[in-house]
């Protein structure tokens, strides 16, 4: 009855079953783990926003990587601003997510002669991406930041490829350990993403906060892949059935054709039969004539 499971095709069918589902189970699991990733991220990031702000210097040290834990803390940093090593960050995305221009990176230089980096807010690219573009100018004497604590960027982070050969003054990540570099004095790690004083006239723009409400369809595609996996076994005996069905209608359909085979075969004899006879009931009739005649 079940015989055909044993054929190349549904022998080919079954694996490929057997194989997807383990498949399907692993993918639902990996979103599953991106969700939970991500409902920890807003809740580190919303706990972290609500923090009260700390001296910069709490939380960065030169040369020294920011924990992830003191990701987006508010902090405060004193110092007058370093122009004549301010670079821009390219390729970065305004406030509504559309428009391409530049970040506006300025070191601040400390009281005690470290420098962090500032995040001065986001500039329109301009026509000429060969040149360093105009920038708002930095408040000059002593200022006080306030903005949220960043860890620098990386390529394998960030996925922002370090492209080198850039006009001067032009980077493609925020690293304090490169720039560190560029003015020869102590920087702390990481740097401050600017949220307050708000620069005059709204320029640079100021980088909004991260968002912290939305979690994404990792979920539903968890849900979905659990589900794909559940209707493969479902799939696999509807497909049985229906195959088990279709071969029992063939072989109701031979028998009959062949049973009517046989019906006519028969009729055939019978005439035959019967045509025999009249040819032999006919012979008989000529030899009576000819007794009459003699």
């Amino acid at each position: 009855m079940y015989r055909f499971l044993l054929s190349r095709q549904w022998v080919i069918l079954t694996l490929v079953g057997l194989v997807l589902i383990p498949v399907m189970i692993k993918l639902g699991f990996w979103q599953l783990h991106r969700h939970e990733h991500k409902v920890a991220q807003n809740q580190l990031i919303a706990s972290s926003l609500a923090a009260k702000p700390v001296p910069v210097t709490d939380l960065a040290a030169p040369g020294r990587d920011l924990p992830h834990r003191d990701m987006w803390r508010p902090v405060t940093a004193t110092g007058r601003y370093d122009t004549a090593h301010e670079v821009v960050v390219r390729q970065r995305t305004a406030a509504d997510e559309q428009s391409i221009g530049y970040y506006v990176l300025t070191p601040l230089v400390l009281g005690d002669g470290d420098d962090v980096l500032v995040n001065r807010g986001w500039i329109s690219a301009g026509d000429d991406l060969t040149k360093f573009p105009d920038v708002p100018p930095a408040p000059k004497g002593t200022v006080t930041v306030t903005g949220r604590m960043m860890a620098d960027e990386t390529t394998a982070v960030s996925g922002i490829k370090d492209t080198k050969g850039l006009p001067p003054r032009q980077v493609m990540l925020i690293n304090s350990k490169e720039q560190a570099k560029r003015t020869g004095r102590p920087m702390l790690g990481g740097y401050i993403e600017q949220s307050a004083p708000e620069p005059p006239g709204g320029t640079p723009e100021l980088v909004p906060e991260p968002d912290h409400d939305s979690i994404g369809p990792h979920m539903a595609y968890a849900i979905q892949w659990w589900l794909f996996a559940a209707a493969v076994p479902v799939g696999w005996v509807v497909l049985v059935r229906r195959e088990r069905r279709d071969r029992a209608k063939a072989a109701e359909e031979a028998a009959a054709g062949a049973d009517g085979a046989d019906g006519a075969d028969d009729a055939t004899e019978v005439a035959e039969v019967a045509g025999t006879g009249r040819e032999n009931g006919g012979s008989a009739d000529v030899a009576r004539s000819a007794v009459s005649t003699d």
